[in-house]
């Protein structure tokens, strides 16, 4: 395959695990969230862990946890995270010029670490020259170590507090969500229209009457809809 030389070294790995120890203190209080949540819908630790750890996706699992009732909409839930996980697809895509010279443990290793933090930071080493693929494992290892212990925290915090119905505490979710909005805002002319149409069809299907996880995906299909023919209407 063409193109400069992709090397994978154990310095890489330690120096995309340097750079990720300042988003720590941004992902920790989130996965304190999700363990408290997880506890509250009645998931043991094991099971919070093994959620964490296979998952991975902040977004997608507090999106999972507001939909868990009894019994549990497996199917709602699963469309609801693969609508939500979509935008790994193009980042991978993105990362390609590493990940197409990657095979066995350290590929699929980087894909199942693979986050939006570790993405911004790995492209942008790529954009200053980077040919260390192993930066990108090693972000998304130092993200997921620190992402366990805080859900494993919030899960004990939750089993030692137990916080009545109604508590402010679980609005936590939906406040984290929107926080989740402001890193990937790029301005009034590329998102005020897509955002705008998604809340609309949203709450429209919501008040037609759609129970969870539809109007989510009503309204994120056509946000995502209207926000691709903006983007090749640029193009």
């Amino acid at each position: 395959m063409s193109g400069p030389a992709v090397t994978f070294t154990r310095a890489g790995l330690l120096r995309g695990a340097r750079q990720a120890a300042p988003l720590v203190i941004g992902t920790f209080p989130f996965g304190l969230v999700v363990g408290v949540i997880s506890d509250a819908k009645g998931l043991s630790l094991l099971e919070t862990l093994l959620m964490s750890a296979l998952v991975f996706a902040g977004s997608s699992q507090l999106l999972a946890l507001e939909l868990w009732t009894e019994p549990a909409p497996i199917a709602a839930a699963t469309l609801a995270a693969f609508v939500v996980n979509i935008r790994l697809a193009p980042m991978g895509a993105a990362l390609a010029p590493w990940l197409d010279r990657l095979r066995g443990v350290r590929l699929w290793g980087s894909l199942a670490t693979l986050v939006d933090h570790s993405y911004a930071l790995s492209a942008a080493d790529q954009r200053r020259g980077g040919r260390d693929a192993a930066f990108l494992l090693g972000v998304g290892v130092a993200l997921w170590t620190f992402w366990m212990i805080a859900v494993g925290v919030g899960h004990v915090f939750g089993s030692a507090v137990r916080l009545p119905p109604g508590h402010p505490l679980y609005f936590a979710a939906t406040a984290t969500f929107c926080a989740i909005l402001v890193p990937i805002w790029q301005g009034v002319r590329r998102d005020m229209l897509p955002w705008t149409l998604a809340g609309i069809v949203a709450l429209l299907a919501w008040g037609a009457g759609l129970g969870p996880p539809w109007p989510l995906l009503a309204g994120a299909l056509c946000g995502a809809a209207l926000g691709a023919w903006l983007e090749l209407r640029r193009g």
